[in-house]
């Protein structure tokens, strides 16, 4: 139970942190893209407002969960980040996938040679998968 409570816990943390890191770099200091970029710029702000609340609350839970697990004595640190690497890597795949391509709510980067860095956001996002998972796997049967 402790084991999937750390991969639980860890994978709320990733996907809340990888999505800050998303909504702070992407949108406010670079200024690539909004979260909903298909209305005005004032809209856009609003989007990215709900977007980093949404964000935070993910990486507060992680980290509520984390506190209840170290009270327990029960945090096991390579399995739960396995689970940061899993969830911030499948959010940035569902981001990139989803978001990006079929609902079309924005792209990485409004720019003629978008492919590069829609790969790039792939690539990054499945090493962080197939670390996650490889962490996760190699904690399982000594700690689960």
């Amino acid at each position: 139970m402790a084991a999937n409570r750390n991969v639980g816990s860890g994978f709320l943390f990733g996907l809340g942190l990888v999505a800050f890191v998303d909504e702070t770099v992407f949108h406010q200091l670079l200024h690539w893209h909004h979260f909903y970029d298909k209305s005005t710029t004032a809209a856009g702000l609003v989007s990215d407002g709900f977007f980093h609340a949404f964000s935070w609350f993910a990486t507060i839970g992680g980290l509520f969960m984390l506190a209840g697990l170290r009270r327990r004595q029960a945090w096991l640190p390579r399995r739960w980040l396995g689970g940061l690497w899993l969830g911030g890597g499948l959010f940035q795949l569902y981001d990139g996938t989803i978001q990006h391509k079929l609902m079309r709510l924005h792209q990485i980067r409004y720019v003629d040679a978008v492919i590069v860095y829609d790969w790039v956001w792939y690539a990054i996002a499945a090493a962080m998968v197939v670390a996650g998972i490889i962490l996760i796997r190699k904690t399982g049967a000594k700690q689960a």
